[in-house]
């Protein structure tokens, strides 16, 4: 094994989920390597609304034990390296995706790796230090073009996933798209949309997240959702004619508002239902107006390899900056905090970096 310190004599600080409701900042062991994984010295990792959710309730997938690390969205600097490590070496700069699909299953034999029935997921990046696992350093971790920064490379992973939601809506030049939510998910995906030629419109309530989406995504109008009594007063006013939305993006994850994205597209339109909602819940269908009206209804999940290489891409020509919706930098120690900033709408995003000697171990 190579290494650039002696890890077993370690400890390291990580962010520690005991239940939904509580997380210690704490001591714990430096992980070490195994054949073919490697350790990365975390660079910067960002909140996210899926590490929100499972500070708040836990997560049936992410968490299958307490007490257990959280946070994925991160990048850093390769530490360790275990046997039949080959592409890596300490030192080098990479960024991580939080998953790797297996190859071999039905589903990634049709090509729909993000469906994966072995799809390894990872966690923990809200640590001084990540062990990745062999199968996500094979097929899913990165090298870092310079000057790319940890910050922006961060975001790789979300913006992967928008990358493939803006995919399935089929967008053509001077499309009339409307993004529901501008969270940074919603943010991403106005963005995207624009690069497409569309014209978007963003809704939501929070003034922040609107003055973003024009600065930021380059929305061609936004609107408070506040100031609308129905989803007929938003087609009536925001669309030519009155017809509705080419595609209708709902970046949300309600039930109540994934019927209106249906409610807002027009005949013919596409409606892509991105946000996911709570298990348990449902929606009502007018069924005519999904069969007369000729609507499409896509929902598609997470990211394949494809598409994190293609965020990559996006990052390093600059086409897409994402370093704008990062509006606030904390401490790693403060992850509650961060965590709680967000779900109080007063920050989009918020960069954690270890404070411990500037690696997170003691």
């Amino acid at each position: 094994m190579t290494a650039m310190l002696n890890a077993s004599a370690k400890m390291m600080k990580a962010a520690m989920l005991y239940q939904p409701g509580e997380v210690h900042y704490e001591a714990v062991p430096l992980p070490q390597p195994g054949p073919g994984e490697i350790v990365i010295q975390v660079g910067a990792a960002l909140t996210c609304g899926t590490d929100l959710k499972t500070y708040r309730r836990g997560h049936p997938v992410l968490i299958k034990e307490y007490p257990s690390p959280f946070g994925h969205e991160c990048a850093g600097t390769v530490y360790t390296v275990g046997e039949d490590v080959a592409v890596f070496k300490p030192g080098d700069r990479v960024v991580v995706a939080n998953s790797a699909p297996c190859g071999d299953c039905f589903f990634c034999q049709k090509n729909d790796f993000n469906l994966c029935e072995n799809l390894n997921f990872l966690n923990g990046a809200y640590a001084g230090f990540l062990k990745i696992p062999a199968r996500i350093v094979a097929k899913n971790t990165l090298p870092l073009p310079q000057p790319i920064g940890f910050e922006a490379a961060a975001f790789c992973e979300p913006l992967a996933v928008c990358l493939k939601g803006i995919e399935a809506c089929r967008i053509q030049p001077g499309d009339r798209v409307a993004v529901l939510g501008l969270g940074p998910i919603g943010q991403l995906l106005v963005r995207l949309a624009k690069l497409e030629g569309a014209h978007v419109t963003g809704f939501a309530r929070n003034p922040l997240k609107l003055g973003m989406a024009q600065t930021f995504g380059h929305a061609d109008v936004v609107a408070n959702l506040t100031q609308y009594a129905s989803s007929e007063d938003i087609v009536k006013d925001l669309t030519p004619k009155g017809y509705g939305f080419d595609v209708v993006i709902e970046a949300i994850g309600q039930p109540h508002m994934w019927e209106m994205a249906i409610q807002l597209a027009r005949r013919g339109g596409l409606v892509n239902l991105f946000g996911g909602c709570e298990g348990g819940t449902k929606i009502d269908l007018e069924t005519r107006r999904l069969h007369y009206d000729d609507l499409t209804l896509v929902s598609p999940f997470h990211h394949t390899p494809r598409h994190f290489r293609q965020a990559l891409e996006l990052i390093a020509s600059g086409q897409v900056d994402p370093t704008p919706l990062i509006t606030h930098r904390l401490p790693m120690a403060q992850v509650v905090e961060a965590l709680e900033q967000v779900a109080a709408g007063t920050a989009l995003k918020i960069a954690l970096k270890p404070d411990h000697d500037s690696a997170g171990y003691l």
